[in-house]
C-alpha cells in the first residue's frame, strides 16, 4: 500500500472538488462543495471571493475526513497539493487580503462595449500579436478596463497601486499562504489578455494602454514548481508544499477563442 498521497484542488465555476490520489494515481478520497454565482444585472456574472475560498476549505475538510476513514492513514502522509481552477475569472484585493469587489466570472459580458470599441483599432492587432488572444469579453483584460472606467473605488485603488490582481489560482494561493505567496502560472496568466506569450511576462505596453500599469500583478511561473506551503487553515497537522498550479484547456469554441502557442506552456457588495 502507498504511504504518500497527493491532494488535488479543482476549483470550478459551479463548485470545488478536492481529491486525494495515491502514488499510482488512484483516487482514494474525494468531496465536492457547490459554489453559487450572482447576477446583479443582465449579462453580469459574479462570485463572492470569500465564498470561493470557503468552498475550497469545506471540500478539503470533507475529503480529508473520507481519506482517513477509507485508508486508516494519518494526514501527515499527504505529501503535497496542486490547484486547478476555473479559467479567466479574476479577483481584485488589497494587501490585507480583503476583496475590492466581487470576483468577475469568465461568463460575464459586461465588457462587450469595450471590445466593440477596440475592434478595428491599432490596439486590437497589438493585443492579438502579443497575447495570441482576441479582444473578447471572455478574457480578464477587457473586464478590468470596464471596472477601471465604471467603478471609482477600483480606479482609485489601481492608480494608487493598492489593487492586487489575480485569477482564481492566485487568489486561493494568497489566502492559503496568508499572503506569503503572490504567484500564478503561465497557463493562467496567458488567458488574461495582459500576458506576452513570447516573452512569458506581463506586457507593459498593454497594461499602459489599458491604464492598468500601477496594478499589482503576481509573478508568473511554470505550472510545476514551488508555490509555497499551506495547512489549509489548520486542517492539516503541518503545512505541505503547493507544487503545481494550472488551468486546464477548454476545447469548446476553440476557433473563436484561440489558445496561446503550446510551445510556451509549462510542463506538467460593500467593498468600496
Amino acid at each position: 500500500m502507498d504511504s504518500r498521497y497527493i491532494l488535488a484542488i479543482d476549483q470550478g465555476t459551479s463548485g470545488t472538488k478536492a481529491v486525494v490520489f495515491d502514488g499510482q494515481g488512484h483516487v482514494v478520497a474525494q468531496a465536492t462543495e457547490p459554489l453559487q454565482s450572482c447576477f446583479p444585472c443582465p449579462g453580469f456574472v459574479e462570485q463572492d471571493p470569500q465564498g470561493i475560498y470557503d468552498s475550497v476549505l469545506t471540500a478539503v475538510k470533507a475529503c480529508l475526513g473520507e481519506f482517513q476513514l477509507s485508508t486508516a492513514r494519518t494526514l501527515d502522509t499527504i505529501a503535497a497539493c496542486g490547484i486547478s481552477n476555473q479559467r479567466e475569472t479574476f479577483v481584485l484585493w488589497d494587501a490585507s487580503g480583503e476583496p475590492l469587489c466581487h470576483a468577475v466570472v469568465w461568463q460575464c459580458k459586461r465588457s462587450v462595449a469595450v471590445c466593440d470599441r477596440l475592434k478595428g483599432s491599432p490596439l486590437e492587432s497589438e493585443i492579438r500579436r502579443r497575447t495570441g488572444l482576441l479582444a473578447d469579453p471572455y478574457f480578464s483584460g477587457t473586464k478590468l478596463l470596464w471596472l477601471r472606467e465604471n467603478d471609482s473605488c477600483i480606479a482609485q485603488a489601481i492608480r494608487a497601486g493598492r489593487a492586487l490582481f489575480g485569477t482564481v489560482d492566485t487568489w486561493l494561493l494568497y489566502k492559503l499562504t496568508g499572503g506569503r505567496s503572490y504567484l500564478t502560472d503561465h497557463t493562467n496568466a496567458s488567458r488574461t489578455l495582459l500576458f506576452n506569450i513570447d516573452e512569458l511576462q506581463w506586457d507593459r505596453y498593454l497594461l499602459e494602454q489599458f491604464g492598468l500599469q500601477n496594478m499589482q500583478l503576481p509573478e508568473a511561473r511554470p505550472s510545476s514548481g514551488d508555490y509555497g506551503r499551506t495547512d489549509f487553515g489548520g486542517l492539516l497537522p503541518q503545512p505541505i508544499p503547493i507544487s503545481a498550479m494550472i488551468v486546464p484547456p477548454r476545447l469548446a469554441k476553440a476557433a473563436s477563442r484561440p489558445e496561446p502557442p503550446r510551445r510556451h506552456w509549462a510542463p506538467v457588495a460593500q467593498f468600496c
